[in-house]
């Protein structure tokens, strides 16, 4: 078997440092499975660790540590492939808070049977969701394989990074309740194409956009609950604007997993491409990772099929 480049993230929620590679390494060596461990030093960098990694000619590059992680680390798979290519030979090996999009996918918690899955060689085709967004001054483009959120979801998520001292699901539950003192609801105009073809338009205050290729967020929010990683489509969701006290009324509902269904200031769609406007400019997240603190516009959309991951 080829070796597997592994990605750490030793800041992530499982553990720190010497802990979580000496569990990585220990696993690899009882599966048989050679492999070469690379720590980041920081953000960002298991982005340009897994691009040169993949220009290296590793076949399997597994990002051990959260969404995060796998967000960066499929973010810089994809760039080291050509855009007309399937993105090939992820591995995940769950380590962090959230770890939403390895528990949809159907990568293993345990890090022996994420090895022995590795080895067997199981992989499944997911969607990939692309966005370019404009902060007034320049335009970002990123990948996404989790979920998208424009306004309050991801004013959660500038939050949830100030916090030091908590661990797992109560850090994003903190986060929310901070982030009900610091987020205006502005006005969006939201334009999308559905798997038809049709076209459709909102215009007015809103509380929040979500994009989603999975149907959980945060560990533990279903905003957009009927989401599938597989059919070709990202499911969006948007919340009219709302009271402190509606806020926290819809708050229990999203971590149900039929999610903000029936509730009446919440719709939803599903679409191939979305393109979305804000008058105030709004902070934005990727998988959980800050793109900007003020996004002005952004389109989004989808490549089915594009993510081979390894399950």
């Amino acid at each position: 078997m080829e070796t597997v480049k592994v990605i750490l993230n030793p800041y992530a929620g499982r553990g720190h440092g010497r802990k979580v590679s000496g569990e990585i390494e220990a696993a690899f060596r009882r599966g048989d499975v050679p492999f070469e461990l690379e720590e980041t030093g920081g953000p960002g960098e298991a982005a340009s660790l897994a691009t040169r990694a993949r220009l290296d000619g590793y076949a399997i590059v597994a990002a051990a540590g959260g969404d995060g992680t796998v967000h960066e680390v499929v973010n810089g798979l994809a760039e080291a492939t050509p855009e007309d290519k399937r993105v090939e030979g992820l591995a995940v090996l769950p380590a962090g808070s959230g770890n939403d999009f390895a528990d949809v996918a159907g990568a293993p918690r345990d890090l022996d049977d994420a090895v022995h899955a590795i080895r067997a060689g199981n992989t499944r085709s997911v969607d990939l969701g692309l966005v370019e967004a404009y902060d007034g001054r320049d335009t970002l483009r990123r990948y996404f394989d989790n979920n998208l959120g424009m306004g309050f979801e991801a004013q959660v998520t500038v939050e949830s990074r100030k916090i030091k001292r908590l661990r797992g699901f109560a850090i994003y539950l903190w986060a929310t309740l901070r982030a009900l003192r610091a987020y205006d609801q502005p006005f969006f105009e939201v334009e999308w194409t559905d798997g038809g073809g049709n076209r459709h338009k909102t215009a007015q205050p809103m509380l929040l956009v979500s994009i989603g290729n999975t149907r959980r967020t945060g560990g533990a929010f279903y905003l957009t609950p009927d989401a599938v990683m597989d059919d070709g489509l990202l499911d969006l969701a948007f919340a009219g604007a709302l009271s402190q006290v509606g806020i926290l009324k819809l708050l229990p509902r999203a971590m149900t997993r039929t999610g903000l269904h029936g509730q009446k200031s919440v719709s939803f769609g599903r679409l191939r491409s979305a393109c979305i406007t804000v008058r105030q400019p709004v902070p934005v997240h990727t998988d959980g990772e800050i793109l900007s603190h003020g996004i002005e516009r952004l389109t989004v959309k989808v490549q089915p099929g594009r993510l081979q991951v390894i399950v």
